[in-house]
């Protein structure tokens, strides 16, 4: 079996490398969809960092 050309530069394209800032954990603020006793949004810090299809958060430990 053997890749034309085409089929050679689909996989190539397929594979490139992230851009760095994909590879990078970002400190993001987020507001939480819900209120406090005191009728305040929910709020906190968190890691950020995206892996080409969705954004991945992990808590910020302090």
């Amino acid at each position: 079996m053997s890749l034309s050309h085409d089929d050679v530069q689909r996989i190539v394209q397929s594979h490139k490398s992230k851009p760095e800032w994909a590879t990078a954990w970002h400190v993001w603020t987020v507001v939480v969809p819900r209120r406090t006793i005191t009728g305040r949004l929910t709020w906190g810090r968190v890691w950020r960092r995206h892996d080409g299809r969705r954004w991945i958060y992990k808590k910020l430990l302090k």
